[in-house]
């Protein structure tokens, strides 16, 4: 962790700490976000909220449990949870909601690159959507987000030996799917190997 946030308490009280800590994250969770999410408007409100989370949750983060990235990654898989279901609800109650947050043309062509950048990300997402909950947190955390095997593991309170098993039978399930389903994407290292 940077010295600036250690500890990551003080994001939420001081202003350098907080700079640090987005500085040295938001390109990781503008990826992780865009992962998962389609609307760019849609996306820069997230990757906000998921700031904004972790600046009121940091006092949960335990270092004993993985990198603070793993801890906001799920931070942000949280927030993306609890977005969605908020959406959900909205669409409900009303169907023709209309309008959307206005983004000047600089940002919108950004955060438009951003997702372009990530749709073939977003395909393979599909296909680990069709693993079981245990097994697509695992193969997200190592695969798509970059963690070590026994840092994923400890981040969701597993043995590093047990991760290391279901990730190979994932992968395996994962790049069985892209063959049958999805031919346009290259298979990657990461999900192959």
């Amino acid at each position: 962790m940077n010295d600036a946030y250690d500890p990551l308490t003080r994001i939420g009280s001081d202003p350098d700490a907080l700079e640090a800590f987005y500085r040295d994250h938001v390109e990781a969770v503008q990826r992780f976000v865009a992962r998962r999410v389609d609307d760019p408007h849609r996306a820069a409100d997230l990757v906000a909220d998921v700031f904004l989370a972790a600046i009121a949750g940091a006092h949960t983060y335990r270092s004993d449990r993985g990198p603070v990235i793993a801890w906001l990654y799920g931070v942000g898989r949280n927030t993306i949870a609890a977005d969605a279901r908020r959406r959900g609800r909205e669409l409900r109650a009303v169907r023709d909601l209309g309008g959307q947050r206005l983004l000047d043309a600089g940002s919108l062509a950004r955060i438009e690159e951003r997702i372009d950048a990530e749709r073939d990300a977003r395909r393979l997402y599909l296909a680990i959507a069709e693993l079981g909950d245990d097994d697509r947190r695992l193969l997200e955390l190592v695969a798509v987000d970059g963690l070590s095997v026994a840092d994923a593991a400890r981040s969701l309170g597993v043995k590093p030996a047990t991760a290391r098993v279901r990730l190979h039978r994932s992968r395996a399930r994962v790049t069985h799917h892209l063959r049958r389903s999805v031919p346009a994407i290259a298979l990657t290292p990461e999900i192959t190997s």
